[in-house]
């Protein structure tokens, strides 16, 4: 048995680190539904309630399969849908037996809304003092805004974000992804992962994890406040440049594509001006430091773009890689998909469909040497588990029916 053979069996044997936890998703969508994938992709157990007949609204986002997305199949991988009205009293009754038993409950609702339907925190941390609640919303729990709706866009917009995207003579432009949604998701996890970890090992309580939309793109804005607070300074548009970094920015190559460089480091940027025949750029003592630099972008910018007009994409990238200059090319999906990097750190990954045709899903992340977490199945059909969690409450097949005849399953 070679070594890494050895080394993919013991994985194989180990527990995925999260399993035995068991997490109740009530959200749809994305920054909900996000974090409860990114749980059930490392070993939890995760229900998905969604309302009966119609599911959560992103079974028909974007680029379908037959009926169902494709998106739906990569981000509800592993989890286990049952169908329930959450209006409905018995149903609600439903998610108190399952409450008594799980660990992290994850909701995206604007706020007062499980409350509404006696499934708020106050009424399910009284049936399980330990539970974890990971509570998603556009503008938080509390404070002046908590009663409005809020979408990524909108988070991205009040957080700070939108404002520096694009160029300064144009509108504002948006991320080509939701950000605001994932963000507020990946925060949601870490939450919720600090929240077990009092629980667990210094002997806590439960509570619950408030992420607002705008808080999680407002936590990535960098010295944007900092430089408001102390000079007065608005941070304005600069396009593909980093503002007040120096070189760092996307340049034309002779073919048409797009290079981004970041020379932004004192050693990297000598290299750099050495790649391109700038040595009197390299040792100007001017530039041997970022503010000196950040003063000359303008001025490295066009040298830089003066040296990459002149070379195809691939030629340039090659210098650049030889002289150890951090840069890429610009990916389209056919690039990433054809990237031997990607395949080799298993960043693409085929899995079959029902009908047996191949999909094609993103890679996991992060990568646990030890217990890396794994696709188990793709999203669920609607109501796929129904019988099985229902059965499991100690339901019998007249009680699950009587909750389908009343519209509550």
């Amino acid at each position: 048995m070679t070594e890494e053979t050895s080394s993919a069996k013991e994985q194989a044997d180990q527990p995925l680190p999260l399993e035995g936890v068991r997490v109740l998703e009530l959200g749809s969508l994305i920054a909900g539904p996000y974090a409860a994938s990114i749980l059930a992709q490392f070993g939890a157990e995760v229900i998905k309630v969604e309302p009966p007949g119609t599911g959560d609204p992103l079974r028909r986002w974007r680029k379908m399969h037959k009926d169902t997305s494709l998106w739906w199949y990569s981000q509800s991988r592993n989890k286990k849908s049952l169908t329930l009205n959450l209006k409905d009293p018995d149903a609600q009754d439903v998610i108190h037996k399952l409450v008594e038993d799980c660990d992290i409950v994850i909701e995206n609702f604007r706020p007062g809304t499980l409350e509404k339907w006696n499934l708020g925190w106050e009424q399910l941390s009284a049936i399980n003092p330990s539970l974890i609640m990971i509570r998603v919303s556009g503008y938080g729990q509390d404070g002046p805004y908590a009663s409005r709706p809020g979408f990524a866009a909108i988070a991205e917009s009040i957080g700070g974000l939108r404002y520096l995207a694009g160029y300064p003579d144009r509108p504002p432009v948006r991320a080509g992804v939701s950000i605001g949604d994932t963000l507020a998701s990946l925060y949601g996890v870490i939450g919720a992962m600090m929240a077990m970890h009092h629980l667990k090992v210094n002997g806590g309580k439960g509570q619950y994890v408030d992420v607002a939309l705008y808080e999680a793109v407002f936590g990535v804005m960098e010295s944007l406040i900092p430089e408001y607070g102390m000079f007065g300074f608005v941070r304005e548009r600069t396009g593909a440049s980093m503002p007040g970094i120096a070189p760092s920015s996307t340049y034309r190559s002779a073919d048409d594509r797009y290079i981004v460089i970041a020379a932004n480091s004192d050693s990297i940027f000598k290299r750099l001006m050495n790649a391109i025949d700038r040595p009197d750029l390299a040792e100007d003592p001017e530039l041997a430091h970022n503010d000196g630099r950040a003063r000359r972008s303008d001025e490295l910018d066009e040298a830089i773009e003066a040296w990459t007009s002149s070379r195809s994409l691939k030629d340039a990238l090659q210098v650049l890689e030889d002289a150890a200059v951090p840069s890429s090319g610009i990916n389209t999906a056919a690039e990433i998909f054809e990237d031997p990097h990607f395949r080799a750190r298993g960043m693409i990954s085929e899995q079959p469909l029902p009908d047996g045709e191949e999909i094609s899903l993103p890679g996991i992340v992060p990568k646990l040497s030890a217990t890396p977490g794994t696709t188990r199945w793709l999203g669920p059909q609607l109501g796929e588990h129904n019988d099985e969690i229902l059965s499991g409450l100690g339901y019998d097949a007249a009680a699950i029916q009587g909750l389908k005849d009343k519209g509550a399953l």
